[in-house]
Order: C-alpha cells, then sequence, then structure tokens
C-alpha cells in the first residue's frame, strides 16, 4: 500500500517553510552555519541555528513550553490547515502522530537543574514533562486535540527516519487514515558538550568526504510531513533499516550494516540501484562515519549516483536528521534539482570515488534515497518519489 507524503513543514538553518528552504538549499548556501560561542567552554562552535522568534506555546499548554516544542510548532503551522482538514475528514481518532527525538526539552531541564543546584529550587516555568522523550508527540496531540496513537521514537540519529517507517506501518495496519510525522531536537549544551567530549566536532563548517574532514557541526530543525493513502505527487516509496551493533558510538568500518540498510530500501520499493536518480549521504564529515558510507554506496553503486551531504547547509541535526533529509528529497522533486556536495573539493584518496552533485544539477530519475546512520550501528534509509 503506498504512503503519500501530502504536506511538508519545515525550520532549520536554512529557512522557515519551503519555499526558504528550498531557495538556501539548492544554492549550496552554508549562511545558516555561524560560529557561536558558549555552548561548550573556551571555544566557538559553528552552529545551524534557528534565528529569530518563535512561535509561542498557547497558554493552556505552557506546561509544555520548550524550545523543541516551539520548533514543532513553527513546522506545524506551516501545514495546519492540510492537518486540520484530515482530522475533519477522519477523526481525531483515526490520526496519529509519529515523532522522532534524540533531547527533547532536555535544555529546558538542564537549565532547571543547574538552578536547583545553585538555589536548591527549580525556576518557576520548570516542569518534568519538558524533557519526557515523549513531549513532542504528546504536545502536537494536545495541540490538534487527537486521540490517535502519539508517540515518540528514540534512536538517536535515525529517530524521525523510523518514525516515517512507523507511520507507514500504522496506515498499512489500519491503524490510522493519516499520520502526522516528522522530527524534532534543538540545540542544546548537553548535545555539544557530548560530542566535544567524543572528540567528534569540527570547530569550521564540516567538510563531508575530504581528505580534510574533522568532525560534525550540530544544528536544530523540525519537520513534520502529512502522510496518509489519499493520493499525491510524492510517495515513501520505501523503507530499509538495519541494526548491526558493531560499537556504541562508531561505525562498523566496512559498511555492512549501511549496505544492508540500502539493500533493504530498494527491496521494499520494488527498486533497482540504477532507478535511483539521487542519493542524500548521512555525510557527517566525521573520519568512520563518511568512510564506512563511501564502501557502501560505492559497492550498491558501481555505476555510481548523483549524491551530496547537505549537513555542511543544516548541520547534523540529530534526531530530525531523517525527517529533514527526506524533506530535502521531498523538495527536490518538486523543483526537479538536486542538492550540491559542499566542500572543499579534496578528495580523500583512501575513499572509493563517488558522483558529487553540483549546483543546478537536474534530477535526473524521480526517486530519491536518504541515508541515517546513529549510535549502535542503527541504520536507516529511505526511498522518496513521484507516486506510482
Amino acid at each position: 500500500m503506498t504512503a503519500y507524503l501530502n504536506a511538508l513543514g519545515v525550520i532549520c538553518a536554512l529557512g522557515r517553510g519551503q519555499a526558504e528552504v528550498a531557495r538556501s538549499l539548492f544554492a549550496g548556501d552554508c549562511a545558516g552555519m555561524r560560529a557561536e560561542s558558549g555552548w561548550v567552554p573556551a571555544r566557538a562552535l559553528p552552529v545551524g541555528a534557528v534565528h529569530g522568534e518563535l512561535a509561542p506555546i498557547p497558554l493552556q499548554l505552557g506546561q509544555q513550553s520548550s524550545r523543541n516544542n516551539q520548533l514543532l510548532l513553527e513546522a506545524a503551522l506551516q501545514i495546519e490547515g492540510e492537518m486540520r482538514r484530515a482530522i475533519q475528514t477522519y477523526g481525531a481518532s483515526r490520526v496519529g502522530v509519529v515523532l522522532g527525538t534524540s533531547t527533547s526539552g532536555i535544555d529546558e531541564a538542564s537549565r532547571g537543574i543547574a538552578q536547583y543546584l545553585r538555589d536548591r529550587q527549580f525556576p518557576g516555568n520548570y516542569d518534568y514533562q519538558q524533557q519526557e522523550l515523549s513531549a513532542p508527540a504528546n504536545f502536537l496531540a494536545d495541540w490538534l486535540h487527537l486521540s490517535g496513537p502519539a508517540y515518540v521514537i528514540s534512536t538517536a540519529c535515525t529517530s524521525s527516519a523510523r518514525a516515517l517507517m512507523s507511520a507507514r506501518r500504522l496506515l498499512d495496519l489500519g491503524v490510522c487514515d493519516a499520520v502526522i510525522c516528522g522530527g524534532v531536537d534543538s540545540l542544546c549544551k548537553l548535545t555539544l558538550n557530548g560530542f566535544t567530549s567524543l572528540e567528534a566536532v569540527s570547530g569550521e563548517r564540516c567538510n563531508p568526504f575530504s581528505v580534510n574532514r574533522n568532525g560534525i557541526n550540530i544544528g536544530e530543525a523540525a519537520v513534520l510531513f502529512l502522510m496518509t493513502r489519499e493520493r499525491g505527487p510524492i510517495a515513501l516509496l520505501g523503507s530499509g533499516a538495519s541494526s548491526d551493533a558493531h560499537h556504541i558510538s562508531a561505525p562498523e568500518p566496512t559498511g555492512k550494516g549501511a549496505l544492508q540498510a540500502m539493500r533493504k530500501a530498494l527491496s521494499s520499493a520494488a527498486l533497482n540501484p540504477e532507478q535511483i536518480g539521487y542519493l542524500n549521504l548521512h555525510g557527517t564529515a566525521t573520519q568512520h562515519n563518511d568512510a564506512m558510507e563511501s564502501l557502501a554506496v560505492a559497492q550498491l553503486f558501481p555505476h555510481g549516483v548523483a549524491c551530496s551531504s547537505t549537513k555542511p547547509m543544516s548541520g547534523h541535526t540529530l534526531g530530525a536528521a531523517g525527517a529533514l533529509e527526506a524533506a530535502f528529497c521531498w523538495l527536490s522533486l518538486a523543483h526537479g534539482v538536486v542538492p550540491p556536495h559542499v566542500w572543499d573539493g579534496q578528495a580523500d584518496p583512501a575513499l572509493p570515488t563517488l558522483q558529487w552533485a553540483r549546483g543546478g544539477d537536474a534530477l535526473q530519475q524521480p526517486r530519491l534515497m536518504s541515508n541515517s546512520f546513529a549510535f549502535g550501528g542503527n541504520n536507516v534509509s529511505l526511498i522518496i518519489g513521484e507516486a506510482p
């Protein structure tokens, strides 16, 4: 059964809404990546932050106030009409919410705990609900007055890719007639310091697949799709997941888990590698990720496929990354062009040569693959394409 992606709301360092994000994405615009101090001690780091005021949380949902939920609300407001029409059509109990996140409202919790340690009392606006992993789905369901399934998947950097897989399963099983799915993660000190302690964060804009690559940049984003069985122009054609469990944080070096996820996605969509017109790489610009992903891609696509990492423009948005990069594929279909690969052009001679997308390159085939890889050897590939 085909799952159609009939609406898209998106906010990230590239902009707010489809038009802004698409304009920056296809221009290879990295202006949203800015060096900021204050995230980690004695060091300025490039981050993909959303700047400017965010939509306020409604007063009646004040206990759920967090930056994470504000970003989510910004994306939701972009497609509010489509979501409310789906609720009117199918009923509040037949519309589900499946989201991915890795940090939820942990920033508010961290600041609340810091004040408690200092003053022996929490801030007046602190509420434990803010930091629960389920908070984004609960907030969106409460805001829309939904009574269908509402839950969050948290598998680190594959969270929202898995949310799209799970949403499709709810449709296939007949549990829901529509599912609001995607992901959200906001910048916070815990994340930046955690990745810094792993020596995985670059002090410069990330440089994926370059011989000079030296780590990731972190970003924030919120992405929402309305997935239904109602026919539309763009669909989730296939998906594949694997768990190689190689290491708690390092990827399996040969890329076998990544390769397995990509092959499963192709099988799920009944496609051959030659039918993929573009591949959005996980492309974090760490030594190990780019090495293993290059090996996997070169093995699956021996004749090449146009590909790029979009993380120099958006940052790595962690739990939101899978949905954000699926959104980039959605926008590529809508505009007929692919995102360019932004790097210094200095190829790593130890890695297989890949076919890098350039600015203005047309999408050659209307089927696109997006990779997401996470801690613990958790791998997901999605295929977005023109509806059959």
